[in-house]
């Protein structure tokens, strides 16, 4: 968990650092420059500075270890700073997009944007595009899922300035002021999509669902690899930041001792954890083989999504 840490840490202050820089060049030059669309994409940079700190502030949280009132430890608060940044990023589209429109149906005819715009846009796109490599590569190192949503938004942002740069460059040649604000609606479009995506990944988290069911398929060849466990049905898995946790009911010989069904659970257990490095706890409920009972709660099976049986 420590090394985790470390990476979420080293990851969130090399995207502060990036972003607060960016920021600061587009903001200033959007404002030099005349450029509504160049303000907007720095605004969407400071958005990443807030982000940065955010996460900055979650590594040093999710570290800490189980307690009385967390016996499930603190990795969810990575879901939910994950959670806030979807809407940090969505109400810094909304009010780029609310300016962008109120302009254009103001019918008031801009100033045409000076060339400072044009490179002020130009030039930090390579330095979002490492910035997007770095929070995707130590999201996918230490398995962090507010990284990798970091990395999508950043990744976003790289589209918005290309977007931005396009919008600019057709302004100087058309010589027509008003495309810069159409640029900065499509920059807006563009900001909300990612903001929603993020939200929607977020959100299947905090409701204990996946759309990945690698990991069902794992825990079932676990099962399948120790004698005497049969029929594993009603396995659910749920996410806590990093890790996972499994619950399952298996089936054993009916006439085996309590002994030996609780080895054969430890089997089980084990076989999983082997299959899946990042199993928080493993939960096996034993059944006798044949075993039926009525009302049994939602879960997978084998054979796809069945309750179990």
């Amino acid at each position: 968990m420590e090394n985790r840490v470390a990476l979420l840490k080293r990851a969130s202050v090399i995207a502060l650092v990036g972003n607060a820089a960016l920021a600061g060049l587009k903001l200033l030059t959007g404002w030099l420059g005349g450029s509504l669309a160049v303000l907007g994409d720095g605004i969407d940079s400071s958005t990443d500075v807030v982000i940065s700190v955010m996460t900055l502030v979650t590594a040093g949280i999710v570290g800490k270890p189980g307690d009385k009132e967390h016996p499930y430890g603190h990795a969810r608060a990575e879901t939910i700073a994950t959670t806030i940044l979807a809407f940090i990023v969505f109400f810094a589209g909304g009010q780029l997009l609310f300016g962008a429109v109120s302009g254009i149906v103001s019918g008031v005819e801009p100033e045409l944007p000076s060339r400072l715009a044009l490179y002020a846009t130009g030039i930090p796109v390579l330095g979002k595009i490492g910035l997007a490599w770095s929070q995707e590569h130590y999201g996918r190192k230490s398995g962090s899922a507010m990284l990798i949503a970091n990395a999508k938004n950043m990744r976003g942002d790289v589209v918005t300035s290309l977007s931005v740069l396009v919008g600019l460059g057709l302004t100087f040649v058309l010589g027509v002021p008003l495309l810069d604000r159409v640029a900065a609606v499509v920059v807006a479009l563009w900001i909300l999509k990612n903001a929603v995506g993020i939200f929607r990944d977020a959100n299947t988290e905090l409701m204990d669902g996946s759309e990945d069911h690698g990991p069902y398929a794992s825990v079932f060849e676990a099962v399948a690899s120790v004698g005497g466990a049969v029929n594993p049905h009603r396995t659910r898995i749920r996410r806590l930041g990093a890790e996972l946790m499994v619950d399952l009911d298996i089936e054993v010989d009916p006439e085996m001792s309590v002994a030996a069904a609780h080895r054969v659970a430890q089997e089980v257990e084990a076989a999983i954890k082997a299959r899946l490095p990042e199993v928080y706890d493993v939960i096996v409920h034993v059944e006798p083989r044949g075993n039926r009972e009525e009302g049994e709660k939602f879960g997978l099976k084998p054979e796809g999504r069945e309750k179990g049986e």
